[in-house]
């Protein structure tokens, strides 16, 4: 579908008031769109009541977005709305008074605050200084104005850090030139252009020093040819960033809004011949085709090289491609001026089957879902069947210019993150040692006999303060099983671990193919003689290996030697996490109601401790919650 026919369908909706009811196909329609088009589209879908969308559509994620600041910033919410609807999400956008963003995020007691956003948008500009300085004014004023603004932001964020929820994000502030252009000597101009730098400086470090903080950086998007500011509109409506600058910032803002409701993507698929390398390995041959020499060449090795980078972040590579195997596998193995190698992937597929199936077969190898998949291809037509056939997948296009190929690669920030931790980058290295485990299931008769032949490793226990980013990120990423899919930012995990009621314990794995490192995580508390299991979560990629029993008999009886009666597990059906809805009734859980959001899709199944399970047979547990088993 082309941009005017996708934007003449969502108009066609709009006017036929068929759209709430056609919400969840939005994301397909506006994934061609861009630039001026996908604000167009977000006016009108600004229009629509979040409230009714949600009502007609429960398993779309609404997200809560606040935006403050010293500016003018309803014309954020056109594009705000649309970057969220692209990822398939609900925006309810809350839009402050003028210049409001002192008192917001300086009272605890706030409507801010008292509307518990997931992401509250602090946006900051130039005017912030410009502002408060004297006439005439010299360096040494803008100097003293920036040490007192960053140090009125840092006590808001730390405010934030200590009263709010979600998450706050800040921005770097963009010096326009025309400010510069005022100081006519030049020596003036570079103490100026230095003042300012390390004022974005002091605002860049504040998410090092507050974990409820995200900083944006805006200079990159100015350095790219943004216009920092358009000068009728801040004069005349106060509105000090351009829009083009604000639409920009605001797809920076749907892809954290993605992460937060844990739709990151988690693997980079890639097509070869014409998208990794020029020319078509089966007619030229591995040494024909274009990977290093040549301008063209050069571009597909950057190319490769921002795959490569990555890879390395945590991010699984795999390549999904119709050619024989044997030249595909020379090219990666044989040819010198190639960058990306087979050990940097965790699976090559090269056939001539249709590439949906092999993307739905390798993401079963993989242990994860195909919604977890980025797909880059040069062909419309694989594009157009991939995007009809998986419409999950995140499709990219690239075309016949690989100069352009890392910019499309990059431009929708798939996998960004707000932080990496340790088990990002050991991630391919673990999911690689998962195929290998499965390749020795071939070897056994019988899934006990593999499972005994695992020697499989599970230690439950409290979970410590180094754990909190992973156990954060566990509730972010985990869709299938995930009881509640409630998801948690790092300082919410501190706060559960910290609370006088409340636990956390951590789950690690390991077997004869090394270690899983943290896989799971359970959140208990405490009421009485009931111990609540608010959310158990497990990783993907260690399914159906008893380790969710192994844990469970390790809380049961921690609950019964620790003096409790009964031990209530909590489920919210979800899109995704229906194959654990009967999860506690498999494990001697009976249903108990608790329906508490009451709309049918919450349920409460009680334990009352009379037959306390032991773990599997063939696992190896050991167990640090204290009580009865440890």
């Amino acid at each position: 579908m082309d941009t005017s026919d996708s934007r003449e369908t969502l108009l066609d909706l709009h006017r036929s008031g068929k759209l709430v009811d056609r919400y969840p196909a939005v994301p397909g329609l506006l994934a061609e769109l861009s630039g001026a088009e996908l604000v167009t589209a977000g006016r009108l879908l600004a229009r629509l009541d979040p409230d009714e969308v949600a009502a007609a559509h429960p398993g779309v994620p609404a997200v809560t977005v606040a935006v403050t600041g010293h500016g003018t910033l309803a014309q954020l919410v056109p594009p705000l709305t649309a970057e969220l609807a692209r990822h398939g999400l609900l925006a309810r956008p809350l839009v402050s008074d003028f210049d409001g963003w002192v008192f917001d995020l300086g009272d605890p007691e706030s409507g801010l605050y008292a509307a518990g956003p997931d992401l509250t948008l602090c946006v900051l500009d130039h005017m912030i200084v410009f502002d408060e300085l004297p006439l005439p004014w010299r360096p040494d004023d803008v100097e003293r104005v920036t040490r007192e603004k960053a140090g009125l932001v840092e006590r808001l964020a730390e405010r934030f850090q200590e009263s709010g929820r979600g998450t706050l994000v800040l921005n770097t502030v963009p010096l326009p030139h025309r400010f510069a252009a005022q100081l006519v000597d030049h020596g003036s101009r570079a103490r100026l252009g230095v003042l300012w730098r390390e004022f974005n400086v002091r605002l860049l470090r504040l998410a090092e020093r507050f974990p409820a903080v995200t900083v944006l950086d805006l200079d990159p998007l100015v350095a790219e040819g943004e216009a920092a500011t358009d000068p009728r509109l801040s004069q005349y409506a106060k509105a000090h960033l351009s829009p083009g600058l604000l639409a920009r910032y605001a797809r920076q803002v749907g892809h954290l809004a993605r992460h937060v409701t844990g739709r990151t993507k988690k693997a980079l698929v890639l097509d070869l011949d014409g998208t990794v390398w020029g020319g078509i390995v089966g007619e030229a041959g591995p040494e024909g085709i274009e990977v290093a020499d040549g301008y063209r060449g050069e571009a597909f090795a950057a190319f490769q090289r921002a795959v490569k980078q990555i890879g390395a972040q945590g991010v699984l590579l795999a390549v999904v491609s119709k050619n024989d195997p044997e030249p595909v596998a020379a090219a990666f193995r044989d040819l010198p001026g190639m960058t990306l190698r087979e050990d940097d992937l965790v699976r090559i597929v090269a056939n001539w089957r249709p590439k949906h199936e092999n993307l739905t077969e390798l993401a079963a190898a993989l242990g994860i879902g195909v919604d977890s998949f980025v797909f880059v291809d040069d062909s419309p037509y694989e594009r157009g069947l991939v995007r009809h056939a998986l419409p999950g997948v995140a499709v990219v296009a690239v075309d016949e210019e690989p100069a352009l190929h890392v910019e499309a690669l990059l431009r929708d920030g798939w996998f960004d993150a707000r932080a990496l931790t340790d088990e990002d980058h050991a991630r391919v290295g673990r999911y690689r040692a998962e195929l290998d485990r499965k390749d020795f299931l071939d070897t056994f008769d019988s899934l006990a006999d593999y499972l005994r032949g695992l020697d499989l490793k599970v230690r439950i226990a409290e979970a410590d303060e180094a754990q909190v980013p992973r156990l954060s990120q566990i509730t972010l990423r985990t869709n299938q099983f995930n009881l509640t899919t409630v998801r948690l930012q790092p300082s919410d995990v501190r706060a559960l671990l910290d609370g006088p009621d409340t636990s956390v314990l951590a789950v690690e794995a390991g077997d004869r193919f090394g270690e899983h490192g943290v896989v799971g995580a359970l959140f208990l508390r405490r009421d009485g003689a009931t111990l609540h299991i608010d959310n158990f979560l497990l990783s993907c990629r260690v399914f159906s290996r008893g380790i969710e029993q192994a844990c469970l008999a390790a809380v049961l009886a921690h609950a019964h030697g620790t003096g409790a009666t009964r031990v209530s597990g909590h489920y919210r059906t979800s899109p995704k996490n229906g194959k654990v809805a009967d999860f506690y009734q498999r494990n001697g859980f009976v249903p108990a109601g608790g329906d508490e959001h009451g709309d049918g899709t919450a349920a409460r199944f009680d334990h009352d401790l009379a037959d306390i399970p032991d773990p599997p047979e063939h696992i190896h547990l050991i167990n640090g919650l204290g009580g009865e088993g440890s």
